[in-house]
């Protein structure tokens, strides 16, 4: 049975993985080795800064000789507030220093507004509860929080003009939603790229991915489908990711002009509301 997943029970988790490495006499960094990990992925599970994934847990009942003690008490979110596909991201989303994403055809969920969100999250072919929906536009709003602070992380934008021209909620919500994503882009807290229409095939057509990058731990890159998603952290492909991501940048609006479409979008929008 997997523990919930909190500050404490991480800390619980990290002390018993030293306690258990030190019994086998090993180091963190002899550790890394045999099990395929890095020694500072290993330190910040150690500290509990860091959630371990199956396959981590995995390897170190491997090579510590627990019989599945750390799969079996692996620390996992309680309460489903994201898709299930998404919770190693969205942790991972919490420690980033940058973020560069793509959004193919709905608003990234750390730049919607609460009206947006509640559309997405009401429609579609899996209903949810009322309670269900509401935890999750509460736990997108608190995602959203990490733009208050100024300089970390980085985050740029780059959206498919697909997000603009879809009205998703109506004229009225998009507007609000449109003129959210201008303010950021005007008030410099994010870098917004928009890939129009004209420009046909794109390297990022066919999904939509997160880079992230921290401060002292190896990039990753989050690819999702369809009630899909997965975290990279395997460096030869997080790099096509990224190469992919800066083909598609290369073929987008500069920020200036991004905003400027942005901006007109909201006031058609607007104008058709009224």
């Amino acid at each position: 049975m997997a523990i919930e997943d909190n500050p404490v029970s991480r800390i619980k988790y990290g002390e018993e993985l030293r306690a258990r490495r030190e019994a086998a006499g090993l180091t963190q960094e002899e550790l890394s080795q045999r099990a395929v990990m890095s020694r500072t992925h290993i330190a910040h599970i150690e500290a509990g800064r860091r959630r371990p994934d199956i396959a981590d847990a995995r390897r170190l009942d491997i090579v510590l000789g627990t019989g599945g003690f750390f799969e079996r008490f692996l620390p996992a979110l309680d309460g489903r507030k994201v898709a299930e596909h998404f919770e190693e991201a969205l942790e991972f989303e919490g420690q980033a220093t940058v973020i560069r994403g793509y959004a193919a055809k709905l608003v990234p969920g750390i730049l919607q507004t609460e009206a947006y969100a509640r559309e997405v999250l009401t429609s579609g072919a899996f209903p949810k509860s009322d309670e269900e929906r509401d935890m999750m536009i509460r736990t997108r709003l608190e995602r959203a929080r990490v733009l208050e602070e100024f300089h970390s992380p980085v985050v740029w934008s780059l959206l498919d003009e697909a997000v603009l021209r879809r009205p998703i909620g109506g004229p009225a919500v998009m507007c609000e939603q449109s003129r959210h994503i201008a303010a950021l882009g005007e008030s410099r807290r994010i870098r917004v790229h928009v890939l129009p229409f004209d420009t046909g095939f794109h390297a990022l057509l066919e999904g939509i991915v997160s880079l992230m990058w921290f401060e002292d731990l190896p990039p990753i890159a989050y690819v999702e489908g369809l009630r899909t998603g997965r975290v990279w952290e395997l460096p030869s492909v997080v790099r096509e990711c990224q190469v992919a991501y800066d083909h598609a940048l290369g073929d987008a609006m500069s920020h200036r002009k991004s905003l400027a479409l942005i901006r007109s979008v909201a006031e058609d929008y607007e104008h058709e509301s009224q």
